[in-house]
């Protein structure tokens, strides 16, 4: 098992960035792909981008060019640097791990807020 713990999140103004980071505890973290998702209030959860075992990486249209998911394996985190924020990102951002980055894994942390407002 892995155990996932999501921060960074805060409040950010239009245009501005933000850094999450999500540590993994429990397991062997390069085994893994890991994502980031997102839960709008009212709205499904959606991927936000992945990145598979081997650092390739997956992004939602929404968030290309705009957000970049990494990972450090010797840290066993993953981030998700995103910049040029917009009102419509304001969601829950919750971490996964699983075994591909196609489809979310069993594996998901608590999630940390972000709100874009001015």
């Amino acid at each position: 098992q892995v155990q996932l713990v999501e921060s960074g999140g805060g409040l950010v103004q239009p245009g501005g960035s933000l850094r999450l980071s999500c540590a993994a505890s429990g397991s062997i973290f390069s085994a893994y792909a890991m994502s980031w998702y997102r839960q709008a209030p009212g709205k499904q959860r959606e991927l936000v981008a992945a990145i598979s075992r081997g650092s390739v990486t997956k992004y939602a249209d929404s968030v290309k060019g705009r957000f970049t998911i990494s990972r450090d394996n010797a840290k066993n985190t993953v981030y998700l640097q995103m910049n040029s924020l917009k009102p419509e990102d304001t969601a829950v951002y919750y971490c996964n791990a699983g075994s591909t980055v196609v489809a979310p894994g069993n594996y998901w942390g608590k999630g940390t807020l972000v709100t874009v407002s001015s």
